[in-house]
């Protein structure tokens, strides 16, 4: 039984799951997840590793019809549609709904194809629209200022937290409505997973975001919400001052105390 305080009860709505199970072939990943998730909120997904966050964040914007032999059961709602419901446009799904993975993944391209190619297979191909928008996203990703005289250099030269930064710019020219990301800073020396973390402080009201990690400092300082995975399943859901001094669930407590995990 998932334990899901009533503090997190939302006025509205921006993604839905309801009765979730997700299966690799013929292993179960997800049991009946079931979620609500606040837009211009940080939701973060804690548990120990082979939990399931990952597959449940991948789940939301489809990243795991990539993968062959796997399914779901369940609906997952993104302003109220059904994102598995046939003739669903995936890429356009993708477009609203944008995701920066564990390892920075740039393209070997220079920074500004980096940052322009999704706005460019949406069809843009006005270089100075295209310059507005490079410009604009990499601002908002704190890396304009160390990479505007070089965008022209490959993307691949970049330090590793400028890479994930520059991750994060790719997936912001596109205008996102909602950001997924798993486990961002990983990866990342402590300078770099601050700066992280302070773009999804000045993310937050602008974008509705989920975010997986592993780091329980990290979940209680960026985000709003926090539910705790263990075994495919969501044991528990809510404010995340709650989850972390007063969770209603044992088996919470004794992840986030230490006593497993």
């Amino acid at each position: 039984m998932v334990a899901i305080a009533s503090a997190v009860t939302p006025v509205s709505v921006k993604i839905r799951v309801e009765d979730v199970s997700f299966f690799y072939g013929n292993s179960q990943a997800l049991f009946n997840v079931n979620m609500t998730i606040e837009p211009f909120r940080v939701t973060a997904l804690i548990g120990p590793s082979g939990c399931g966050k990952s597959t449940f964040l991948r789940a939301l914007n489809r990243m795991n019809d990539t993968i062959d032999h796997t399914r779901l059961t369940g609906r997952v709602l993104v302003d109220g549609n059904d994102v598995y419901a046939p003739g669903t446009d995936v890429s356009a799904l993708r477009r609203k709904i944008g995701m920066v993975f564990q390892k920075s993944n740039p393209f070997p391209k220079s920074v500004f194809e980096n940052v322009a190619y999704g706005p460019r297979i949406s069809g843009l191909n006005d270089r100075r629209r295209l310059g507005e928008i490079v410009e604009r996203s990499l601002r908002r990703a704190a890396l304009w200022e160390e990479v505007k005289d070089r965008l022209d250099h490959s993307a691949i030269d970049l330090s590793g937290g400028q890479q994930q930064r520059l991750c994060i710019a790719r997936a912001l020219a596109v205008d996102p409505e909602i950001l997924l990301m798993d486990e961002p800073a990983s990866a990342l020396d402590p300078r770099s997973t601050a700066r992280i973390e302070d773009l999804i402080a000045e993310f937050r009201g602008d974008y509705t975001i989920v975010i997986v990690t592993h780091n329980m400092q990290q979940a209680a300082r960026v985000s709003d919400y926090t539910g705790f995975f263990y075994e495919g399943r969501l044991i528990e859901m809510g404010l995340t001052k709650k989850i972390f001094t007063k969770p209603g669930e044992k088996q919470t407590e004794d992840y986030i105390t230490g006593r497993f995990g």
